[in-house]
């Protein structure tokens, strides 16, 4: 690093939150790297205590549903960002917001770099004719390649993940003080084509519980999910439900305490990979060739709906199209399965 290199850059990842969690292995090989640069994040207040292990790394909160509603917000935002003497930003986002803020800092010509999202790429190996299927870069690669066009490269393969933080006394009176390995299970997803029909994990569940050797934590948010998990809480000795029980901060010092972790392809799977725990993800019409695989997670640890059967997956790279019989991709993979790898996991 030279001289004239950025000594304070503002780095911009509003939300999800499996795409903000993704940030934190490339923001730890950075500040590793780079000891002497100030990192700014701007996202939502609620992500802040995932980068409370991360020195050189503070939260600024991005209020779009309030004070940095709409452009004029926007520039409240800017007005409020340029007062921490910001050298340049990373934009890992590249959305409608973030192009408005590359505006703004472009007028006092601080250097913006954004996201190549590879949009052209994934159009293809989505697409229902002539799908080119090979692996896509990762999107850890994609925020990397910002920070090396501000003239920081950085070395992904020596990246830590976070330390296993204490767990609360309310955790510990919600789950036990029983020696029993602990599973989490976060068994929803935005959409319906990336989350395992409920009635086949509580087949896994079923065969886990039955074993007496783990305690299984559910993981969800909201009334709805809450109300699916109590049931399975009620209905199996090992089970616990979490949803509501625990703040943001208390469920991460949880997970990273957690053995295994078995998620869908959504945020919890990443939230885990932070504390380097292994997690098993089940994939429906997403598929990790898209770029969003768990941080340095064994690609054995994918449990892939059957391409033979159904050819157009990934139909998205979200998980929003569902082609017409697709419904059932993910009733590929059998519980059995699941639960081999769950066990195999857990041994190694």
């Amino acid at each position: 690093m030279d001289k004239n290199s950025p000594a304070h850059i503002l780095v911009i990842r509003l939300s999800a939150m499996g795409d903000v969690a993704m940030t934190v292995p490339v923001l730890s090989a950075f500040t590793n790297q780079y000891p002497d640069v100030k990192i700014t994040l701007l996202t939502r207040a609620f992500f802040r205590p995932m980068f409370s292990q991360l020195s050189n790394v503070s939260v600024y909160e991005a209020d779009v549903k309030g004070r940095h509603k709409s452009v004029f917000g926007l520039w409240r935002l800017y007005k409020e960002l340029s007062v921490l003497k910001i050298d340049a930003v990373a934009d890992l986002h590249n959305v409608l917001r973030s192009k408005v803020l590359k505006r703004y800092f472009g007028l006092g010509r601080i250097p913006v770099v954004q996201i190549d999202k590879g949009r052209a790429e994934k159009k293809v190996l989505t697409a229902s004719d002539n799908k080119v299927f090979r692996p896509l870069k990762t999107t850890h690669e994609r925020y990397a390649d910002v920070f090396a066009a501000l003239g920081f490269p950085l070395d992904l393969s020596k990246v830590r993940p976070l330390l296993k933080e204490k767990r609360s006394e309310k955790t510990i009176g919600l789950i036990g003080p029983d020696a029993k390995k602990w599973l989490g299970i976060a068994p929803f997803a935005t959409f319906k084509g990336k989350m395992y029909p409920l009635a086949l994990m509580e087949e896994v569940i079923a065969a886990l519980d039955s074993s007496n050797n783990y305690k299984i934590l559910l993981f969800g948010g909201g009334k709805t999910e809450d109300e699916k998990l109590q049931k399975l809480e009620t209905k199996f000795n090992n089970c616990v439900n979490l949803v509501g029980k625990l703040s943001f901060t208390e469920e991460l010092a949880l997970i990273s305490n957690l053995d295994v972790m078995l998620s869908m392809d959504s945020g919890n799977g990443h939230l885990a990979t932070m504390y380097g725990i292994p997690v098993i993800t089940l994939w429906g019409v997403t598929h990790p060739y898209a770029g969003f695989y768990p941080f340095g997670q064994d690609a054995a640890n994918a449990l892939c709906a059957d391409r033979e059967k159904f050819p157009l997956i990934p139909t998205s790279v979200y998980g929003n199209k569902m082609p017409e019989g697709y419904e059932k991709a993910m009733e590929t993979i059998l519980p059995d399965d699941v639960v081999k790898k769950i066990k195999e996991v857990m041994k190694s």
